[in-house]
C-alpha cells in the first residue's frame, strides 16, 4: 500500500473520467488530492479489450471532441495516450427503415429525395427559420423537434439519435437538461438552422478551435487514455483502488473520509474539499443518515439498462459497411438500439486489412425486459441474429470473436424531475460547504460532458482553496 497520508486539501471518490479529468487538471496546476476508487482499475465505465487481433470497447466506444478541454486532456495524457479522430466514414450514419439502412442526409438533395421522411416535412425544412420560439422550458426533445421540424423527422433522426446516445426515449428527456446546446438555439436565435449558421461565423480562440467536433477514440482504444492519465497524476495525488466501505463525515474544519483498503486495513483522512463522481443510487451510500437522508430524491434518477454485444470477423470483405454505424428508430420495433462499426472508423481495430468489428447496443428505455430479465446468452443470440438480418451476412460466416458486456444501470435519464434532484444537489452542497457533487448525475452524459466538468471543477477548486 502507497503511504497514505492523514490529510489533503481535496479527496475525489470515484476514478471514471470525470475523477480522472479533476484529477489531471489537479496535478498539471501541482496540486495535492486523494483519489479512492472501489474497483481494482481506474476508468469506470470505460474498458477496452484486446483478444486475437481485435480491439474493442466495451463501455463507451467513442466520445466528440466538442470541448477544448478534450484535446487538452490528451495533450496531458501524451505521449502514453493520442488522440485518435475518426476517418471520412464516420461522416455517414446509417437509419433503418423497413428493410435495409438508409444514409442520414447531408444536403439539400439528398434531404429532398431520402425515404426517411415525409413529403410534408421536406418541404417544411426551408420554414423552420421562420417557426415560432418555445416558451415551455420543460419542453421535450421530442415535443421540440417535432414543433420545428416535423412528426417523420423526429421518428427517423431525433428517436433513433436519442436512442444512440441516451438509450431513451425523446418524448421523455427535457431538452433543455439533456441538450443544451440545442434548447439555446432556438431561445438564443429563435431557431435551430439559424443559430447553426450563427455560431458557425462566431470568431474563435485558437483555445477554441481545439473543439473540432470530430468522432474520436484513442489509439489503441479508450483505455489508453485511462492508463496515461493514471501514470501521471499520481506524481502529486495518491490513487487508492479497491477502496471499500468509504464513509465521508462533515467536521468543524472541513470533511473526514474512511475507507477500508484491500489489505483489509482502516484509513480515515481529512480534506478541506470532497467531491464525488459516483452513480446517483450509490451517492448516499457515502454518508451518514444526517446527509444521506437529503439525496434520497437523487438516488432516483433514472438510469437506462444496456448491452453490449462486440462481434468480430478476421475477413468480412462484400458486406458494406462505410459508415459510422446504424441507429434503429422505435417506430421500427428491432430488437436492438443500433450497431456501430469501429473498424470503418479507427485504425488497427481487427487482425486483417479486410475484417470487420461491430458493436452492438441492445436494451434503452425501450427494451428495458430485454436487458434485465433474459439471461446473456439468449441476448448474446438475439444481438446476433439482428446483426446478421439488419448487415446482411450470410449464415455461413461465423464469427471469430464474440463478447457480451451487460449493465444494467448505464446511461442516467434527463427527465423532467431532474432538476428537482440537481436543486437538491446544490441545497446539500450549500448547507455542507467543500462538498461537490459532480459526475453525470448533473452536466450531461458525453464523454465531453464528463471531462469538461472534471477540468473546469478542478479550477474553481484551486480558486477556493487559494
Amino acid at each position: 500500500m502507497n503511504n497514505i497520508q492523514n490529510h489533503y486539501p481535496i479527496a475525489i471518490i470515484g476514478g471514471g473520467i470525470t475523477g480522472l479529468s479533476l484529477a489531471a487538471e489537479l496535478e498539471k496546476e501541482g496540486k495535492s488530492f486523494i483519489l479512492l476508487e472501489a474497483k481494482d482499475r481506474l476508468g469506470g465505465q470505460i474498458k477496452t479489450l484486446k483478444e486475437n487481433g481485435f480491439t474493442y470497447e466495451v463501455g463507451p466506444n467513442t466520445g466528440t471532441v466538442s470541448s477544448p478541454e478534450v484535446a487538452e486532456l490528451f495533450e496531458y495524457a501524451a505521449p502514453d495516450a493520442l488522440l485518435e479522430e475518426a476517418c471520412a466514414n464516420a461522416n455517414d450514419r446509417w437509419i433503418w427503415k423497413g428493410d435495409r439502412f438508409h444514409s442520414i442526409p447531408n444536403g439539400p438533395w439528398s434531404g429532398l429525395t431520402t425515404p426517411l421522411y415525409s413529403l410534408k416535412d421536406k418541404l417544411g425544412l426551408p420554414f423552420e427559420p421562420f417557426r415560432k420560439k418555445g416558451t415551455n422550458p420543460n419542453e421535450t426533445v421530442g415535443e421540440l423537434a417535432e414543433r420545428r421540424l416535423g412528426k417523420t423527422i423526429v421518428d427517423y433522426t431525433i428517436d433513433p439519435f436519442i436512442g444512440g446516445i441516451y438509450a431513451g426515449d425523446p418524448y421523455q428527456l427535457v431538452t433543455r437538461l439533456a441538450l443544451p446546446k440545442l434548447y439555446n438555439l432556438e431561445q438564443n436565435y429563435g431557431s435551430f438552422i439559424r443559430g447553426a449558421i450563427k455560431k458557425a461565423s462566431e470568431p474563435k480562440s485558437d483555445r477554441d478551435r481545439k473543439a473540432t467536433k470530430k468522432i474520436f477514440s484513442a489509439v489503441g482504444g479508450l483505455e489508453e487514455l485511462v492508463k496515461g492519465i493514471g501514470k501521471k497524476i499520481s506524481r502529486t495525488g495518491e490513487v487508492v483502488l479497491e477502496a471499500q466501505d468509504i464513509c465521508i463525515t462533515p467536521t468543524e474544519n472541513g470533511w473526514q473520509t474512511t475507507f477500508v483498503d484491500k489489505s483489509g486495513d482502516q484509513h480515515t483522512i481529512s480534506s478541506t474539499k470532497v467531491v464525488t463522481t459516483v452513480r446517483a443510487d450509490i451517492l448516499p451510500k457515502l454518508f451518514r443518515e444526517e446527509i444521506a437522508s437529503k439525496m434520497t430524491r437523487i438516488a432516483t434518477l433514472p438510469y437506462a439498462p444496456i448491452t453490449e454485444v462486440c462481434v468480430g470477423f478476421n475477413h468480412l470483405p462484400d458486406i458494406p459497411r462505410a459508415a459510422f454505424g446504424a441507429l434503429v428508430p422505435s417506430k421500427e420495433q428491432r430488437k436492438v438500439l443500433g450497431i456501430l462499426f469501429p473498424s470503418s472508423c479507427f485504425k488497427d481495430r481487427t487482425p486483417y486489412p479486410d475484417g470487420a468489428l461491430f458493436t452492438i447496443f441492445m436494451g434503452g428505455l425501450r427494451n428495458k425486459g430485454l436487458v434485465l430479465d433474459t439471461p446473456l446468452e439468449e441476448q448474446k443470440q438475439v444481438g446476433l441474429n439482428e446483426l446478421y438480418d439488419m448487415m446482411k451476412i450470410p449464415r455461413s460466416i461465423t464469427p471469430d470473436m464474440v463478447h457480451v458486456a451487460h449493465y444494467p444501470k448505464a446511461i442516467p435519464q434527463y427527465d423532467v424531475a431532474t432538476e428537482e434532484r440537481q436543486k437538491d444537489m446544490k441545497t446539500i452542497q450549500k448547507e455542507y460547504p467543500g462538498l461537490h457533487i459532480a459526475g453525470g448525475v448533473i452536466d450531461g452524459i458525453g464523454m465531453a460532458n464528463r471531462i469538461t466538468q472534471g477540468m473546469n471543477l478542478a479550477q474553481q477548486l484551486i480558486k477556493e482553496i487559494e
